[in-house]
Formats: C-alpha cells, sequence, structure tokens
C-alpha cells in the first residue's frame, strides 16, 4: 500500500518537471514556491513596460495628438538612467546597512520611485495633450512633468529588476542560475502579455477619467506585487553593517575584471546592435496598426500581448535548448536570423492592407527577441567572473536598455523625418527596414563568437 501512495508524489513530480516552464529551476535551496513568489517583482516590471511602450505611447500619440518625436523622446527618457545599472548591480554586490540586507533596500528604493511616476503620470500626460481643463494649464507644465513622471518610473524599475536578478541569482544554487535568471524574464514577459491585455480591455472605451484610474491602479499593484516578492527572500547578515571591517570594493577595478573576460566587449557591441534592431520600432507597432491598417486602441493594445507571447515562446524553448548544453552565441544569431523575415513580413504587410501578416510578424519578432535576449543573456552569466553576478547582469542590462532607449527615441523622429518627406506607410516602413539592416550587422558582429564555440 504504502509502495502505491509513494508512486503518486513521484509521478506528479516527474508531471511537473516534464511540463511546468522552468519547474526545474527549483532546488531544496529554492523551492519552485518562494522562487514564483520571488519572480513577482518581474510582473511589476512587465505591467511598466506594458503601460509606457505599448499603451500609453498609443495613447499619446493618437488620442492626445502628441508628434511621434516628442512621444520618442518621453518614452526612452526612462531609459536614461540605464546606464548606471552596471553600477547598481555592483553597488548592490557591496552595500552594507544596518538591517544587514545588500539587495532589499535597492529594490524598495526602486519601487518607491516607480510608484511616484505612475502617480503623477495621468495629469501629466492630460496636460501635455491640452484635454478639458488641462488645456488652460502652460505647455511646459505637461512636457515637465512627464517627463519627471517618465524619468521616475524608469529609474525604478531599472533598479528593482538588475538587483532583483541579482537577488535571485544569490539565492539559487550555481548550478541553477542560468535557469532561474531565464524564469526571471519569462515572468517579465508574462507580466507584459497579462497587464497588455488587461490595459486593453480597460481603455476600450478611451476617456481622461478611465486613464487615470488604470495609470493609479498600476501604481498600488506595483508596490504589493514588490512587497510580496521581497518579503524574508534576503537573510540579513552581521559582516553587512556598517561598522563590520570590510575593505571597500572599486567599480573600475571590477569593470575592468569583467572588460577582460574572452571577448567582452564583442559580446555586449553585439548586445547593443541587436538590441537596437528590435527595440527601434516598438513605439511604432501599435501607431502602425493604428494609422495604417485602422487598429482600434484595443486591437492595438493586443499587438503589445502578442509580440510578449512570441518573446515568452522564444525564452522558453530557448532555456530548454541552453539547459541541453547548446551554445548560446549560436542561440542568440538565429534570434536575429528570425527577425529579418519578421520585419520583411511587417514592411509587405502595408502596401497589401494585410493586417494578419502584421500581426504574424509582431509576434515573430517577439520570438526572435526572446532567442537573442536568452542567448546574449546565459553567455554574459556563464563568463562572469567570480562574485560579480550583480556587476555582469548590471553591464548586461545597461547595454541593452541605453541601446533600445536611443533606438525608440530616433525610431520616432525617422518616423516623423520621412512624414515630410512622402506618406505615412513609407515613413514608418523606413524605420524597419533600417531594422533589418541592423540585424544583418549584428550577424557579422557576433560571427565570431559562434566560430570560437564551434
Amino acid at each position: 500500500m504504502s509502495t502505491h501512495t509513494d508512486k503518486i508524489p513521484r509521478s506528479w513530480t516527474r508531471i511537473g518537471l516534464r511540463f511546468l516552464p522552468f519547474a526545474d529551476a527549483a532546488s531544496d535551496e529554492l523551492p519552485l514556491s518562494r522562487l514564483v513568489r520571488l519572480s513577482l517583482f518581474q510582473i511589476s516590471v512587465g505591467m511598466a513596460l506594458a503601460m509606457l511602450i505599448g499603451t500609453l505611447n498609443r495613447v499619446m500619440i493618437v488620442e492626445l495628438k502628441v508628434p511621434a518625436a516628442l512621444v520618442a523622446v518621453m518614452i526612452s527618457l526612462p531609459l536614461l538612467f540605464a546606464p548606471f545599472r552596471a553600477i547598481i548591480g555592483f553597488r548592490s554586490d557591496n552595500h552594507r546597512s544596518e538591517l544587514g540586507w545588500r539587495r532589499v533596500p535597492y529594490i524598495w528604493m526602486g519601487t518607491l520611485l516607480q510608484f511616484g511616476g505612475f502617480a503623477i503620470m495621468p495629469f501629466a500626460l492630460l496636460v501635455l495633450g491640452g484635454l478639458g481643463h488641462a488645456s488652460t494649464a502652460p505647455a511646459w507644465v505637461g512636457h515637465l512633468g512627464a517627463g519627471m513622471a517618465f524619468l521616475l518610473v524608469g529609474a525604478g524599475l531599472h533598479t528593482t529588476q538588475t538587483v532583483g536578478l541579482a537577488l535571485a541569482t544569490d539565492l539559487a544554487p550555481p548550478e541553477d542560475r542560468p535557469k532561474v535568471v531565464g524564469l526571471m524574464y519569462v515572468m517579465l514577459l508574462i507580466g507584459i502579455i497579462f497587464s497588455s491585455v488587461v490595459f486593453g480591455y480597460v481603455l476600450q472605451e478611451f476617456t481622461p477619467g478611465v486613464l487615470i484610474r488604470t495609470v493609479q491602479a498600476a501604481a498600488v499593484i506595483t508596490v504589493c506585487l514588490n512587497v510580496v516578492a521581497l518579503w524574508k527572500q534576503e537573510a540579513r547578515t552581521r559582516d553587512r553593517r556598517p561598522g563590520y571591517h570590510q575593505e571597500d570594493a572599486d567599480f573600475m577595478a571590477s569593470f575592468r575584471l569583467f572588460c577582460s573576460g574572452d571577448n567582452a566587449m564583442r559580446r555586449l557591441w553585439a548586445v547593443g546592435l541587436g538590441t537596437m534592431a528590435f527595440s527601434m520600432g516598438d513605439i511604432l507597432l501599435e501607431p502602425f496598426g493604428g494609422e495604417i491598417l485602422h487598429f482600434t486602441v484595443s486591437e492595438t493594445t493586443y499587438l503589445t500581448a502578442g509580440l510578449a507571447m512570441g518573446g515568452l515562446v522564444g525564452f522558453a524553448w530557448a532555456s530548454k535548448v541552453l539547459s541541453q548544453g547548446a551554445d548560446p552565441f549560436r542561440m542568440a544569431s538565429r534570434g536575429a536570423m528570425v527577425g529579418v523575415p519578421a520585419f520583411l513580413a511587417v514592411l509587405v504587410s502595408a502596401p497589401i492592407a494585410s493586417a494578419e501578416l502584421f500581426t504574424i510578424g509582431a509576434v515573430c519578432i517577439g520570438f526572435g527577441a526572446g532567442l537573442f535576449g536568452h542567448g546574449t543573456l546565459t553567455a554574459t552569466m556563464n563568463q562572469a567572473p567570480p562574485g560579480q553576478a550583480g556587476l555582469a547582469l548590471g553591464a548586461w542590462g545597461a547595454v541593452q536598455a541605453s541601446t533600445a532607449g536611443v533606438a525608440m527615441a530616433l525610431g520616432g523622429i525617422i518616423r516623423d523625418l520621412a512624414a515630410q518627406l512622402t506618406d505615412s506607410a513609407t515613413a514608418y516602413s523606413t524605420v524597419y527596414g533600417l531594422e533589418v539592416l541592423l540585424l544583418l550587422l549584428t550577424l557579422l558582429v557576433m560571427n565570431p563568437l559562434v566560430k570560437a564555440k564551434s
């Protein structure tokens, strides 16, 4: 009888490991329940990204009639904080506090910054768009308020994500760390997908009041998710208090050690070029669907969910293949290869007015970006110097986020400049054509990395 009883939990364990994504990332030191709870901070970051890159850029361009160039600059403002991710990761590696924590103070500060940005954002946007009573306010108030809101949210999400990933790396055994980091990024995509669907449903009938309630609800949910994620995750240690004797680490010396690794700079160049290629048209995806293919606000918001769904599938598939010993550089190259026909499909969808082809292209762009992101992230983690997990994740995130911000700003500016010389469809196509060229350049830069592992 006991034999049959023992077989039941073993059977369920095998089923879980086989069918639950990243279930094998759990360990005795870090159970799956605790790991999933910790990953809630990525849900809040995904919600912020869905709001900034997806919903709000469509609302500002189409409903509030804000020029695309100004929207591109506003949305890229959060990424001004991105270059500091390496410093944030390094500081959290070596932080000392009275409570004996390294990571928690940084994550909590990032949470408060996100909350503050979301709290003032809807009112600033209404002033920026000149709706209702806000039309009597000076124009500079809208510009300043919106810029401050986007900058606060950006600083918060970059701090939270960088240090949260480092905390996950601390808690996981060394052999499981790539899988744990992979799970964290899948949770990010789940946050983007779920939030995009919810935002699309809530904003089916757009009004200023609905916008205010939606954005401020996101602020409250962010705090709740991050508090639950952090609860009893990091142990307090005496040697992390300020009075404990410990030699101060030097950031530049640590960063030089990181850069001295095999092909470290080429890896960062590949990350930057590939991220720029996949990100330049991000803020134009929903406006393209609305202006050229006449999608509604709700339908274009679902496009962001489709893009994230493609990324989720790509990240999950890459994690499975890489856990079997595949080359992460080759995986990243495959992601770039998938991106080329995906962007070409978006290009072709405009002249033939095919909403289906455009949607398929958007999902495939997300799939290629997922393969590319997981490949470069795994390569960075595998070659990080001992004791520099935070710095390694920060450097990868700094390059990725900074180039994404530059790319999104350039995408909006190039679209507006091209629209003055030609029609709107051609202006959008110009940006997507540049993304194809950048992907080809990424493949050229990554070729020696793939050959080195062959």
